[in-house]
């Protein structure tokens, strides 16, 4: 269904049962909200939690930004490093973060549990940090804070990454080989043997909307947005973070940099996890997750 969140139509799916507290699941680059998947959300909802799932804005059925051209996303960067301050982007990941807050308010949900997914969980550190009065607990899943220093992607993953950028994928099969490409890299050793589930999603995600221009625009937020450092300090939620020790494209060093960050938090590391939820590790990460809101 699509409600009006923070002045832009976003899709939003509901389960569970409207009394339970909710969990509010926030997605990361480009990924639509079929990339949660029904196990982890039917796991949640077993365990008594309402659970929401939306597509953030410029991917899936939600709006998009026609029309908007970001930066160039080298000259965004360089720009960045001599006047952080300047706002270069159409938006930024605070913008998505009240987008988020909308969806809660279409639903009337007043607090709900925060759990986000890599750039969902630099949206989710900002839900956290500038709309702490909605928020019950809060769990950034292989995650980063940005902050100077961290490592980044290892050298494969970069090299296929500018690739899959230079290539400009135009059409549904172009982008689908990348895509495959892409995924199979920083992915789990599960994940990278489910070759023919990967496809399957990717191939629902283009017929539910595929959109080349939107992961530009959301490129230039993150690279906008910039340090988190400072707004993980001013997190109070409780706070577990959850990240794949086999994480090539974001190191679980940078889940413990937001560990770090904000006080009191708990860090948890999952054996045999790429950039990716392996269905092998889902009913521990409900486990997990479950226990977490619970104490909150």
């Amino acid at each position: 269904m699509q409600v009006l969140a923070n002045g832009i139509n976003i899709e939003v799916e509901d389960h569970g049962n409207p009394e339970d507290p909710a969990i509010l699941l926030v997605m990361g680059y480009t990924a639509q909200l079929i990339y949660w998947p029904m196990d982890f959300v039917n796991g949640l909802v077993a365990e008594g939690f309402r659970v929401v799932r939306f597509d953030n804005r410029d991917v899936g059925l939600s709006y998009k930004f026609d029309g908007v051209r970001p930066p160039h996303p080298i000259r965004q960067m360089i720009a960045k490093r001599f006047f952080p301050k300047r706002r270069m982007a159409p938006y930024d990941l605070s913008d998505m973060a009240k987008d988020a807050i909308g969806v809660l308010d279409a639903l009337k949900i007043d607090k709900a549990h925060i759990v986000g997914a890599s750039m969902g969980g630099m949206i989710g550190q900002l839900i956290a940090a500038d709309h702490a009065d909605r928020v019950l607990s809060f769990t950034p899943v292989m995650s980063s804070t940005n902050g100077p220093g961290l490592p980044g992607a290892d050298a494969e993953v970069r090299r296929v990454l500018l690739q899959t950028a230079r290539a400009k994928a135009r059409t549904p099969d172009e982008a689908l080989e990348l895509g495959l490409a892409f995924s199979s890299l920083i992915a789990s050793e599960e994940g990278r043997n489910r070759k023919d589930e990967r496809r399957e999603m990717m191939k629902l995600a283009q017929e539910r909307g595929f959109y080349p221009p939107g992961p530009k625009r959301q490129m230039a937020a993150i690279i906008d947005t910039g340090n988190l450092r400072p707004v993980a300090q001013r997190i109070t939620a409780p706070t577990m973070v959850i990240h794949g020790a086999d994480d090539p494209l974001i190191p679980f060093a940078c889940g413990e940099d937001i560990a770090a960050h904000v006080k009191n938090a708990r860090f948890e590391l999952v054996a045999g996890m790429g950039h990716d939820l392996p269905p092998s590790k889902l009913p521990a990460m409900v486990n997990l997750i479950a226990d977490h809101c619970r104490a909150a």
